[in-house]
């Protein structure tokens, strides 16, 4: 039995935020995972959180660095007395450039500044919760002082679990270290590439911190491609087909593709992007790649294919919402069979 989260448009308004949730709430899912691209991931979290009673809400990912770790402890806080205990808080570092460029932050190595970055949060959810002393002391962040005035005070529902969003080896074997939960990004999600590459970093970071590997969930987040019919079905997955050839194009992105004997294809795709020739990019990914990357089903078997990849990996998926709400019923089938019903 999987826990799924739906997932939504990156350029969704914040007007419709609240009917998407409660649409995902209807139909079934478990959470709902809020992305931070062109609007604040906080403020569509807490959107989405108000509208609906049932439904968990995770930031999936908000950049991290700009945002000072009290100023995003707060939020969170905020989030979870008003949900009840719904809010997870997810977390990303974001690359050099627009970290620098596009946010005007000063940059550090993001490994050792989001262990940082998270162990200042949990320190602050102490401080609130249990009157613990402030006192978080690092190369990157330093907190000391808390009034009372400043406190929020104690929360029914205390434990926000902090998810990380990684694909290198050091945050990803951070996420093992000290995460809730790792959120896999879409390249990255191939069963072969988390079985080889992946769960073996997330057991070193775990191990690294006397934990046990389980402490640090998967959460699994492919592009899936589904539909009710052939026709539908072939339009969902030429979706796919162009988002992975916008996505592979991107250096970082590779070493899942060097893992098939693909890193070719990325290089060309990048080539194509530098060149601004976006609609020749779906000739390179292929559908070899697309099989080894998309599961693709029609709505009544895409949970035995979803089981037959992820089943011995994780208990927890992202799976899409259709983009017609007309299509809601074949995906209220197939969340019912992914969750057991």
């Amino acid at each position: 039995m999987f826990r799924v989260y739906a997932t939504m448009d990156q350029r969704m308004p914040l007007s419709r935020v609240a009917d998407h949730a409660r649409r995902a709430e209807a139909l079934g899912y478990d959470g709902l995972n809020v992305p931070e691209a062109v609007h604040d991931g906080l403020l569509a979290a807490g959107a989405a959180l108000a509208a609906t009673t049932r439904l968990r809400v995770a930031t999936s990912v908000i950049v991290a660095f700009p945002r000072s770790p009290m100023a995003v402890a707060h939020a969170a806080w905020d989030l979870q007395e008003l949900s009840g205990g719904r809010f997870e808080l997810g977390l990303g570092s974001q690359v050099r450039g627009n970290v620098t460029g596009r946010y005007s932050t000063a940059w550090a190595p993001p490994v050792p500044r989001m262990r940082e970055y998270v162990g200042s949060l949990r320190a602050i959810f102490d401080t609130w919760q249990n009157g613990t002393p402030l006192r978080f002391e690092g190369e990157h962040y330093r907190f000391t002082r808390m009034q009372p005035f400043f406190s929020p005070g104690k929360l029914a529902h205390p434990e926000i679990p902090i998810l990380l969003g990684g694909i290198g080896p050091g945050m990803t074997a951070l996420a093992g270290e000290v995460a809730d939960a790792l959120v896999t990004h879409p390249t990255s999600s191939a069963p072969r590439y988390l079985r080889e590459v992946v769960v073996p970093r997330l057991a070193r970071g775990a191990a690294r911190a006397g934990r046990e590997r389980s402490a640090c969930r998967l959460v699994v987040a492919p592009l899936v491609a589904a539909g009710e019919t052939a026709e539908e079905l072939r339009q969902a997955r030429e979706g796919v087909r162009r988002l992975f050839g916008f996505l592979f194009s991107t250096p970082p992105y590779w070493p899942p593709l060097e893992l098939f004997g693909w890193k070719e294809r990325g290089e060309k795709l990048n080539e194509l992007s530098r060149a601004g020739s976006w609609d020749a990019m779906t000739e390179i990914v292929s559908d070899e790649m697309l099989d080894a990357f998309s599961p693709c089903a029609r709505y009544d078997e895409i949970a035995e294919v979803l089981r037959a990849w992820y089943g011995d990996l994780t208990d927890w998926i992202t799976f899409p919402m259709p983009e017609d709400p007309a299509r809601d019923s074949g995906a209220a089938r197939a969340l019912r069979a992914l969750r057991g019903g």
